[in-house]
């Protein structure tokens, strides 16, 4: 076994750890005890499948992990922070209702609390690579203890014979959307995208990985089912659509036997599992909307403090909100488990598409309401029991997903919406409007271009007769002044928090200017991030036209340390009405960065 293979599988504990969560972990024990053995092996092998075949495809030679992110992540980010919402939603949900109320009655959200914070403050504090030792370490822990409990129930009184199979309409309805759901549910959870990157930039092998988490995970699987076959059913909890649940039998069976070491080792083996998927949780989404806010082009993100926006505690208080609405409703987890077998089914297709064929055919929109569709037909279908309605909702799901499968096969071009509906949209064109000649000074704006008109005259040559090549700089400088003055008529350097300095200049020469030529200067905004303003310039001469063209990249620190700064609010208001995005920036044929400069007011 080869070094390359050691590394690559001591990420597996990670990845089985991170992908049990509330799911896995407790309906392992509800589908063994209410289905039977085969009825386990229904929900494990797909489960496990689902894992592997996510490392296998992302770990394909060819393919970098962390370029399809990027080239995803901005309109996948609502699938990724929902399918979150579910997956710490059923966590938060099942250590209360299965394992906290019955050991600690109404001390349970206390000790939920405190399991959430030590979780979230892992994360916050641990990066990826990081959280794979120390999940290692909590896998070892973690499995001593279910097998310490596991060894306790095995000595207690015998539990009835779990059977091969007790199959009824409402699991053969179950089949496909559980085969669809485990299937496609890697490829929805930010923390396995996390862990692909991570394992290629560290030169690991995706496919050896995954396939070591795979098995681990199965593992893991039969472990909690062994425990619920040694348990017995006890007392089923119907929920308030009048289905029993059997996913509290373990909690139960070791409570009954009332033994401290039995008691205390499974509680350690479920606190641990559920640690795993919350710090976990935490990293991912942190990793997941840090690269979002700092590539986002959104004016309404300058008014927000990158690092609010970024946090995971949004997304941790709607999981909760969900775990609570429905406890309250006295519902069961399926509730929080079928989005990722309707709601979810059209993104994460669409997504599993783009990433084999690199073609885009998303639309977040037209998902979004045929997976809420396909959820109703579900419920429809799980609560009755009608196993066809069950059946048929992941291929309500998969409409959504069409256009991506279409461009898969090669049978369609998915357009970009705007297209789409109405064909090609011409690029917007600016004209220059040449104010009379008679006029020696002027500036304003023309469409997204404010433009400036100058006359040089002798004072602006140098001694052998034509224009000074600098007086080009001033005035594109003396342009850009203008322009922020009239965008910021308030602006004042002596009360202002910060400073505007310029990051790079480039200029591309094509004629010379003649003196007594009139000559105009346009100027606009051309892109920006977060961080930086891009400004494109023109100059062009009445008579010769283009004389040449650049830009400029602008930063912004403050104005007493001289620490970088995210854009200003107050640059953004005053700045964004002229942006026009579709509009495209000349291309310059070199770029060289010059000194950072303090701007002249």
């Amino acid at each position: 076994m080869t070094l390359r293979t050691l590394r690559s599988l001591g990420w597996a504990p990670t990845i089985g750890l991170s992908w049990l969560w509330g799911l896995g972990f407790f309906y392992s024990i509800h589908v063994t005890l209410t289905y039977g053995w085969l009825g386990f092996l229904a929900f494990a092998g797909p489960n496990a499948a689902g894992l592997y075949l996510f490392g296998h495809v992302l770990g394909a030679p060819h393919r970098n992990p962390a370029e399809i992110v990027r080239r995803v992540e901005g309109r996948f980010t609502g699938l990724f922070l929902l399918a979150q919402v579910a997956a710490v939603g059923v966590t938060a949900y099942g250590l209360v209702a299965y394992v906290l109320l019955p050991l600690f009655g109404p001390n349970a959200p206390l000790a939920a609390i405190l399991v959430l914070l030590v979780g979230a403050a892992t994360g916050h504090a641990a990066s990826v690579r990081a959280l794979r030792w120390l999940h290692a370490g909590y896998l070892a822990v973690g499995v001593a203890a279910a097998l310490v409990a596991l060894a306790g129930l095995a000595a207690g009184p015998p539990a009835p014979p779990v059977p091969l199979a007790a199959f009824d309409e409402r699991f053969y309805g179950l089949v496909l959307p559980s085969l669809v759901g485990f299937l496609l549910g890697p490829w929805s959870d930010v923390q396995q995208w996390q862990r692909v990157v991570a394992i290629h930039r560290d030169g690991g092998s995706i496919r050896v990985a995954y396939a070591g988490g795979a098995l681990l995970f199965l593992g893991l699987l039969v472990l909690n089912a062994s425990l619920a076959a040694l348990s017995g059913p006890g007392v089923l909890i119907p929920s308030a659509d009048g289905i029993p649940g059997a996913q509290a039998a373990v909690t139960g069976a070791v409570a009954r036997a009332g033994i401290a070491p039995v008691i205390g080792a499974y509680l350690l083996w479920t606190l641990l599992a559920m640690v795993s998927t919350i710090d976990s949780f935490y990293a991912a989404t942190r990793w997941l909307l840090t690269s979002v806010t700092t590539r986002s082009v959104s004016p309404i993100l300058a008014f927000v403090p990158a690092g609010l926006v970024a946090s995971p505690l949004w997304t941790l208080a709607a999981a909760l909100a969900a775990a609570g609405a429905v406890w309250f409703a006295g519902l069961s987890m399926m509730y929080l488990m079928l989005p990722f077998a309707t709601l979810f089914v059209g993104a994460s297709l669409c997504l599993v598409c783009e990433t084999v064929s690199g073609r885009q055919g998303y639309d977040g929109v037209l998902c979004g309401m045929i997976g809420l569709a396909a959820a109703l037909v579900f419920l429809a279908g799980y609560i009755a029991p009608e196993g066809a309605l069950l059946g048929i909702s992941p291929i309500v799901g998969a409409i959504g997903a069409l256009p991506a499968l279409g461009a898969l096969v090669g049978r369609a071009s998915p357009q970009p919406p705007a297209e789409a509906a109405g064909g090609p949209q011409p690029r917007a064109v600016p004209t220059l409007v040449v104010p009379p000649e008679e006029a020696v000074a002027s500036h304003g704006f023309d469409g997204p271009w404010f433009v400036l008109q100058l006359i040089p005259t002798y004072d602006d040559t140098n001694s052998v007769g034509n224009i000074y090549f600098a007086n080009y700089f001033r005035w594109v400088g003396k342009a850009r002044e203008l322009f922020f003055n009239v965008c910021m008529p308030d602006f004042d350097l002596a009360t202002t928090g910060f400073y505007v300095l310029t990051r790079s200049f480039t200029h591309d020469f094509r004629r010379e200017a003649r003196e007594f030529e009139p000559i105009f200067v346009r100027i606009r905004i051309a892109s920006h991030n977060r961080k930086f303003v891009t400004l494109s310039h023109e100059i062009h001469s009445r008579t010769q036209g283009l004389l040449g063209r650049g830009e400029q990249t602008l930063m912004f620190v403050d104005t007493v340390r001289y620490r970088p700064l995210d854009i200003p609010a107050s640059i953004m208001a005053g700045f964004m009405p002229h942006f026009v995005r579709d509009e495209a920036a000349p291309p310059l044929r070199a770029r060289s960065a010059a000194a950072l400069m303090p701007e002249d007011g």
